[in-house]
């Protein structure tokens, strides 16, 4: 079990079934932060649907975090990727960023993963954003260069080419463990 990145903060659960209408909107207030971003027309344009949230509570890949009000602070969404555990998607509500939610989210995520068999986790991120690719590797993960990236990651990438973001500041990045 991961250890919480701040004293008090609450343990990630996996959400009830009721509690996924809420997560949208985690995104989408996420989103706002990067209003005047070369990304954010993407991230207000594409957001994850109920089905998909669904789909990673089956099969126990989508964790909540708690916030002190009761509500739900952020969630992590994740799957797999050519045999690596894939982080799809973490937000935290802005109103409840700064206070560790973020970190316990991933550390969790990656103690599950490594309980489940995964010797890596892998994802995408932007690279000018602090609360991005500095995160990210202030965890221990490392940017993958292009040329190691397997079928999985240069689909993926190509997706996300395909929505319209600013490769340029898109990066691959993994943990491996």
């Amino acid at each position: 079990m991961a250890g919480n990145a701040r004293s008090g903060s609450p343990e990630p659960r996996l959400p009830r079934a009721g509690e996924l209408g809420v997560l949208p909107g985690i995104e989408q207030r996420a989103g706002q932060l990067l209003k005047g971003h070369e990304a954010y027309p993407v991230f207000a344009g594409h957001g994850l649907d109920l089905p998909a949230l669904q789909d990673g509570l089956e099969r126990r890949q989508l964790w909540v975090v708690d916030a002190a009000d009761g509500g739900i602070a952020g969630y992590l969404l994740a799957g797999e990727l050519a045999g690596e555990f894939h982080i799809l998607q973490m937000d935290v509500d802005p109103a409840h960023a700064r206070r560790g939610h973020g970190r316990a989210l991933l550390r969790h995520a990656l103690a599950q993963a490594r309980a489940g068999g995964y010797r890596s986790a892998v994802l995408t991120t932007l690279s000018d954003v602090p609360w991005n690719a500095a995160f990210y590797a202030s965890e221990g993960f490392v940017t993958v260069p292009e040329e190691k990236w397997g079928a999985g990651l240069q689909a993926v990438m190509a997706e996300e080419a395909a929505l319209g973001f600013p490769m340029h500041l898109r990066v691959v990045m993994r943990q491996i463990w």
